[in-house]
């Protein structure tokens, strides 16, 4: 006799299988939906010309499957999840910066060569001469259009059928010439603003073929394309009567005497952004300031906040000291403060006319220090604002290392005579320092790319005069990147592709050493 599912009258072994069977189907097809979801992002990528990001969701959507389909796979089932975000979000997006470093990425070269191409050959330019006022008239729920060209020798004048502006489809509308000028009230210009939309979609045709577009809120006039492609490549500028090339070294279609025409279109470069950071004066300069300035600033704050963590640690240890848990409460507090909020709350304290920094220092020593105007000053800010938000951090290590340190060596150190200032350099200090190393590598490493720092307090200002990229004498690496992306009136992508990837192999190279010292193999 055997033991049944009470529910079903099944038997337990049976009903057991049959939940299996259920879950891996139900495990097959959302592993199946998945898929597909996959592959349609694939297509919907390829179509639209972005072939790295249809490579990477195809490369994606074809492991997916052969990883939970395999039963050989099967120990990597539980793992692949971990292994597709860092593929998505680390390693593709370091692989496309490379790839963007070697090309001339930036607002001006955008587009592909297609739609570059495109976007030239959709321009139009108005024929000199043959513009057309515009007048319009109610009939009934309709609406008639009146052009008139006063200004030719023999006025022309034509009228359209009663269109309905609710359509704003472009649509090709036939006119007719009349003799004389309708009789009743024209609209005024409340009415034309309101139907500008299906006005610009309108294509009016003359009854000698000429076709008439919206010029202006007032005028239609003969729209001309502007140019001309023709079977070498070229496009033929029927307004300046020129001849574009479209030169793909560079990127551009560019006229006879060099001049390029925007938009331009990415191209490989090789190794110019790179070579340009280091031989170009413009940019040499104020990236080699800030590359030391980063190194100085990250060193700097792993060697202030230290101190002032180690100092307070060893205070805390003080068998003497009474009400050592609230003073650990209270200086650890700063660490439990979002960092954001705490440096703009810094931000307007050293603000130079109103800030409390200033007016202490005003009142007791009659100076009012220009914290944001004066680089020496701003990077002294700096400095001042990380230390204290970096301390509790070192507090928290150093106070945990201590604790670990055996009380008898103290207390031998006590009997041979040894004072506080020998036990801090004969015993705590020689015992943390080890096991600490890694983690200050670790904090300079977060302090090198420090970017919420810079942006909300300083914004890398004071700028670095006679530089041709947006450069301050406050900025770190990352933010002279993210300045030169996004903040620069050309956005060169390519150059901040490029600075970033030298980010990524000093970052890259201080893990490693962090790994080698924390004795692990790689």
């Amino acid at each position: 006799m055997y033991t049944t599912n009470a529910s079903r009258g099944l038997p337990r072994h049976r009903s057991r299988h049959l939940t299996e069977r259920y879950t891996r189907w139900a495990l097959r097809c959302v592993i199946a939906t998945l898929v597909i979801a996959l592959l349609w992002l694939v297509l919907a990528f390829h179509l639209n010309g972005q072939w790295m990001f249809a490579l990477l969701f195809l490369v994606l959507g074809a492991s997916l499957g052969v990883v939970f389909t395999k039963r050989t796979l099967m120990s990597h089932r539980y793992i692949f999840p971990a292994i597709a975000g860092l593929g998505v979000f680390v390693i593709f997006p370091l692989l496309y910066t490379i790839g963007i470093s070697f090309s001339n990425y930036s607002s001006s070269n955008l587009l592909s060569e297609e739609r570059v191409r495109g976007q030239l050959m959709s321009q139009t330019y108005q024929q000199e001469g043959n513009a057309f006022d515009l007048t319009l008239y109610q009939e009934g729920e309709l609406v008639r259009l009146y052009l008139e060209n006063s200004e030719a020798d023999t006025p022309q004048r034509f009228v359209s059928s009663p269109l309905n502006f609710d359509n704003h489809e472009t649509r090709q509308i036939g006119i007719q010439a009349v003799d004389a000028s309708p009789t009743q009230e024209p609209l005024g210009m409340r009415a034309i603003i309101q139907a500008r939309d299906s006005l610009q979609e309108l294509r009016l045709l003359t009854p000698n073929g000429a076709e008439l577009r919206m010029a202006g809120l007032r005028q239609f006039a003969p729209m001309v394309d502007r140019y001309e492609a023709r079977e070498d490549g070229t496009l033929y500028d029927r307004r300046d009567d020129r001849v574009l090339t479209p030169d793909p070294a560079i990127g551009f279609f560019v006229t006879d005497n060099g001049e390029r025409i925007t938009p331009g279109w990415p191209v490989n470069v090789g190794f110019t952004n790179y070579t340009k950071i280091f031989t170009d004066p413009d940019i040499r300069g104020p990236f080699m300031q800030i590359f030391v300035w980063t190194f100085v600033f990250a060193a700097l704050t792993v060697v202030f906040t230290l101190a002032v963590g180690f100092v307070l640690a060893s205070l805390l240890q003080w068998d003497q000291l009474k009400g050592k848990a609230i003073y650990r409460t209270l200086l650890i507090l700063p660490y439990a403060v979002p960092a954001f909020i705490s440096i703009l709350i810094f931000k307007g304290m050293f603000n130079q006319h109103f800030g409390e920094v200033n007016m202490i220092l005003d009142t007791l020593f009659g100076v009012r220090p220009e914290w944001f105007t004066d680089p020496w000053l701003a990077r002294s800010m700096l400095l001042i604002v990380n230390t204290w938000l970096g301390y509790p951090y070192m507090l928290l290590l150093c106070m945990g290392l201590i604790q670990a340190i055996p009380q008898d060596l103290y207390e031998a150190s006590a009997v041979d005579g040894g004072g506080p200032i020998t036990n801090l350099f004969k015993i705590t200090l020689p015992l943390i320092i080890k096991p600490l190393t890694p983690l200050l590598i670790a904090a300079f490493a977060f302090n090198f790319n420090n970017f919420v720092l810079i942006a909300l307090l300083t914004g890398g200002n004071p700028d670095i005069l006679g530089a041709s990229t947006p450069a301050g004498t406050t900025d770190l690496l990352v933010s002279y990147t993210y300045r030169i992306a996004f903040q620069d009136a050309g956005q060169n992508f390519g150059l901040a592709a490029a600075i970033a990837t030298l980010i990524f192999l000093l970052v890259a190279g201080m893990s490693l050493l962090n790994l080698r010292l924390s004795k692990v193999k790689v």
